[in-house]
């Protein structure tokens, strides 16, 4: 059963196969089953871009969606969630898309029979952002092997920051982290840490997080916003030091004038809406690859 927990659940090979799909996507007509399989999303945490691209991608592969909604479910009456999951098995759903807040979340759905899309666990792992992003790097340098990435922000609380850091290596990039020291985990960025003045100067990719005040409680450690950014953001002087052909990412949603300047979100350097288009044509492929209603065929690519 083809599952997308995190990206370790893929091969290289599988990966490269459903960044190649997604890059057809807006071209490529899929097989549609008859009748049309069901889908059903669980957020349990609030969600913009990953919760509406998914409604998106389903409907674009003619998939039903069931909208599960969380306050008006069991789950209030204390319903756990592999018997959530189950109870969506038996009444014929054929996958289902999980945001949770506890990492991991999917080890406690094995006897799942479906595929499991794990669309956030926590400060675990975020696998579709990160297959958008890797989709949006490949557009612009085609080829990972070489190009520089500074994750810059929040990495300690960032699971954008663990599942990037983790695939972006894998796949030959440089991986650079920079922001406030309280927010650095060794795990992530085993010891590549610079100072935001010197990623502008050498990064390919400037890729800011959000700080994730919902997972630490204790806001920007005493920062007031104009602080933080002027100490730790990109803000218009840093970004005209940049390389001529770097850019600028983020997984939204931003924080304006914190994380990055406003008149940088949209600038020709920016490519953090094109990552919100991309996710779409990212989760059709991952939703076509689970369901196999698609072949991802290998695809020969120098990494």
């Amino acid at each position: 059963m083809r599952q997308l927990r995190t990206l370790e659940d893929l091969s290289v090979e599988q990966l490269n196969g459903i960044l190649f799909q997604a890059s057809q996507m807006e071209k490529r007509e899929l097989k549609k089953s008859d009748p049309p399989l069901t889908v059903a999303n669980l957020f349990f945490e609030a969600s913009t871009r990953t919760k509406c691209s998914f409604e998106m991608a389903e409907k674009e592969l003619g998939l039903h969606t069931l909208h599960f909604d969380v306050n008006s479910s069991s789950v209030q009456k204390g319903e756990t969630l592999y018997d959530t999951v189950k109870t969506l098995e038996m009444i014929g759903v054929k996958a289902v898309v999980i945001r949770h807040p506890d990492k991991a979340y999917y080890k406690q759905l094995k006897g799942i029979n479906i595929p499991v899309i794990n669309a956030g666990d926590g400060a675990g792992d975020h696998p579709t952002q990160s297959l958008l992003d890797l989709l949006t790097i490949q557009q612009e340098f085609n080829k990972f092997k070489g190009v520089h990435v500074v994750i810059c922000g929040d990495i300690r609380h960032s699971r954008v920051a663990r599942t990037n850091a983790v695939i972006l290596r894998k796949l030959g990039a440089k991986v650079s982290f920079s922001g406030p020291t309280a927010w650095m985990d060794p795990a992530i960025t085993q010891g590549d840490v610079i100072s935001m003045d010197e990623a502008v100067k050498t990064a390919d990719v400037m890729m800011m997080l959000r700080i994730q005040t919902e997972r630490h409680g204790d806001g920007n450690e005493g920062w007031t916003k104009e602080e933080y950014h002027e100490q730790f953001g990109l803000t218009i002087d840093r970004e005209k030091k940049m390389l001529d052909h770097a850019i600028i990412m983020h997984p939204a949603p931003v924080n304006r004038d914190v994380e990055i300047a406003s008149e940088l979100v949209e600038c020709y350097r920016s490519r953090i809406f094109k990552q919100i288009k991309n996710g779409v044509l990212v989760r059709k492929a991952v939703l076509a690859y689970v369901l196999d209603i698609t072949e991802v065929k290998k695809y020969e690519r120098v990494i």
